[in-house]
């Protein structure tokens, strides 16, 4: 038997000077992301997930950017599980406060230059490096 998916979006955030929102989440740098709600659109579940994880109130959904797939413990299901995450991208201002949700363990939330994204990928997560390289190539 397949092991069981769990559907999931997120969001590569950009401002408006082209740096990228991240996360410090469990000792690892990361994108705002989080499972789909029964009866909710993928695309609602990202700006969601992104505006309860960074307390951003103004995001401009963009296109689907890429689809990310990895396998983790579940903790609440007791199994392990594959994670199908929808990545989009959206704008948001820089001015805008961000509120790191704490209840999810983020602890750290940062707009992230070109410059400084390879510091940050390098303590980051494979999927991860996928999105911010998809991005790279589709600009």
């Amino acid at each position: 038997m397949g092991l069981k998916t769990i559907q999931a979006a997120g969001g590569l955030v950009l401002n408006e000077k082209q740096e990228i929102l991240m996360i410090f989440r469990r000792g690892k740098w990361d994108l705002p992301k989080g499972k789909l709600d029964e009866g909710e659109k993928i695309e609602e579940c990202a700006v969601r997930e992104v505006m309860e994880e960074t307390g951003l109130t103004k995001i401009d959904l963009g296109p689907l950017l890429s689809i990310t797939h990895h396998t983790y413990f579940d903790t609440w299901l007791k199994e392990e599980v594959i994670k199908e995450t929808h990545w989009y991208v959206m704008q948001a201002s820089s001015k805008e406060l961000l509120i790191p949700q704490t209840t999810e363990d983020i602890e750290i939330i940062e707009w992230v230059s070109s410059a400084n994204m390879v510091d940050k990928l390098s303590n980051s997560y494979d999927t991860i490096m996928e999105v911010v390289r998809k991005l790279a190539v589709d600009s």
